[in-house]
């Protein structure tokens, strides 16, 4: 069974909410990409030169980088070569099998959540990648799943952020720490798990400050809160994500690398990615950083943030070519 019949058989597993939320998410992407991809079947006589130069300028349009746009490139070149491809579908399924590949390379841990008290995640990223907005989607998430979740107003320095986060904790109604606007956000995350800790909550998330112009003051804010959240709840934080803006492209890459600099990020939340026509920059996180992509915001509903899964996303942003299949 090829790579397509095996997204296919595996999507269509998948309960009808995914698969309509990765096909109307995605459909940007894969009407780029597939119609890429469509166009170097015109002419096509082989992995040559000329093909492989073409197929680097796709992947790069998809924006998945030139690094890992390269190593792709001579993947495809060297497994046409080893099994003999010649036809354009057989290249096709090769491209989105090393792709597959690529991502699957190392293996995803767990949600590590504390069996012993709340679980604390904190959110982190640049301002404007949707990090308070995500938030809510995630609590909204963790309540589905029968969870109790307290939210922690952390980002004290953006205007408006704190009454954001309160309204959205408003709607959900869960409860939410807030501190003071320019106040420090360490000792609102200390009065946040305390609280988690006195109410029993199964979750705690802290939505901090997303300030880039600084990195030495960046480290010692994200170390600070990262100390105050150990020492209230032995082993907080449990999780760090990271949220980036899916239409920033490779600029996204750039702030992820900073903040893996100053902080211990465990995960990757791509958002805004049913806004983009460049959904390769999935494949670029995982090669580049080598961080999972645990949700991926594929609309502005409370419920369009949804648990990443390679073989819907692939499937989302090629579902033309496997028509041929």
């Amino acid at each position: 069974m090829g790579i397509f019949s095996k997204l296919k058989k595996t999507f269509s597993g998948k309960q009808e909410k995914d698969q309509d939320r990765y096909l109307s998410g995605l459909d940007k992407t894969k009407k780029s990409f597939s119609e890429r991809i469509r166009r170097l079947a015109l002419g096509f006589s082989g992995v040559d030169e000329e093909f492989l130069e073409e197929l680097m300028i796709v992947l790069l349009e998809a924006d998945i980088g030139i690094k890992t746009a390269q190593k792709i490139v001579d993947e495809v070149e060297n497994r046409a070569m080893d099994q003999k491809l010649k036809s354009f579908h057989e290249i096709s399924e090769c491209l989105i099998e090393v792709m597959h590949d690529m991502y699957c390379e190392k293996e995803d841990e767990p949600f590590h959540e504390n069996s012993d008290g709340p679980t604390v995640i904190l959110m982190v990223g640049v301002n404007g990648s949707g990090k308070t907005t995500t938030t809510a989607k995630l609590t909204k998430q963790f309540q589905e799943e029968g969870k109790s979740v307290v939210l922690a107003a952390a980002d004290t320095f953006r205007a408006g952020a704190i009454d954001q986060l309160a309204k959205w904790a408003d709607k959900l109604n869960v409860p939410c720490i807030k501190g003071r606007e320019g106040g420090d956000p360490s000792a609102t995350l200390v009065d946040a798990c305390r609280y988690a800790k006195e109410h029993q909550m199964d979750v705690l998330i802290g939505d901090t400050a997303g300030r880039l112009q600084n990195k030495a003051n960046l480290m010692k804010e994200l170390e600070k809160m990262r100390r105050v959240c150990e020492r209230e709840i032995p082993g907080a934080p449990h999780e760090v994500w990271l949220v980036l803006d899916a239409t920033t492209g490779q600029n996204g890459i750039s702030q992820a690398q900073i903040f893996l600099e100053t902080t211990n990020v465990t995960g990757i939340i791509l958002t805004k990615m049913d806004g983009t026509a460049k959904g390769g920059i999935v494949i670029a996180i995982r090669d580049l950083l080598g961080l999972p992509v645990k949700y991926i915001g594929l609309g502005e509903k409370e419920d369009d943030l949804r648990p990443f899964d390679i073989d819907s996303y692939l499937y989302g942003i090629c579902e033309d070519l496997l028509e041929d299949d």
